[in-house]
């Protein structure tokens, strides 16, 4: 089986040009970002840690040149599960920009992205359990469908116990391909990008208004 084509890379009218979207990932201590322009993607992460709030802005600026804020169509941004403060920074960010530029804004768990992004070791129509580690030996899971045309979700993401969270494995009506994640996800950037561009694709324009963080935990407490 070939590789799974990315949409920018599927476009049957050449005439027919796909706009400039932006992908911000900052759901780990890795900041990813990624940009669609004149029918191509270029991506690129960075490991910030605890410096990744205070330079994110100058990190985005220099990414996007040499396209203007103004040049973008829409934005794509993870809304979790991963890093509190990380996931904030990069959220609230997005909403800004999108209320500012009057552009819809998508988005992403950070979860789909990533079965996206790894879309090459498995086969449409798989079912992907994918898992993130969580505090206090829990994890982030949900189960995604690999299509053509991006990712459906067929189990919402839980954080749970590593034994209850197979026993719900084993409920769904066919079985899954485990997909385990590391807690760096800023290579993930183009997966969240494709996602959103896909949406766009299908019609999609998502008000900034509709997108909130998903953290799964408190950052405390359960």
């Amino acid at each position: 089986m070939g590789a799974i084509a990315q949409p920018w890379q599927n476009q049957p009218n050449s005439d027919q040009k796909l706009p400039i979207g932006l992908a911000i990932h900052t759901a780990s201590a890795e900041l990813g970002l990624a940009l669609v322009e004149s029918g191509t993607a270029r991506s690129q992460a960075w490991s910030l840690g605890r410096e990744l709030s205070s330079d994110f802005q100058d990190y985005l600026q220099q990414f996007i040149a040499p396209q203007g804020w103004s040049d973008l169509a829409f934005l794509a941004v993870a809304i979790g599960p991963g890093g509190f403060t990380g996931t904030r920074v990069g959220v609230v960010a997005a909403r800004t920009l999108a209320q500012q530029l009057e552009i819809p804004l998508f988005g992403v768990s950070s979860l789909a992205a990533a079965v996206w992004q790894r879309r090459d070791r498995f086969q449409i129509g798989d079912w992907i359990a994918v898992t993130l580690p969580a505090r206090r030996g829990e994890l982030h899971g949900a189960v995604y469908e690999l299509c053509c045309d991006g990712v459906v979700c067929r189990r919402s993401p839980v954080v749970m116990a590593p034994e209850p969270w197979q026993l719900e494995l084993e409920k769904l009506p066919q079985p899954c391909k485990p997909c385990a994640l590391e807690s760096d996800m800023g290579d993930d950037g183009e997966g969240l990008l494709a996602i959103a561009t896909w949406r766009w694709i299908q019609g999609n324009r998502p008000h900034w208004s509709q997108v909130l963080p998903y953290y799964g935990q408190h950052p405390v407490h359960r």
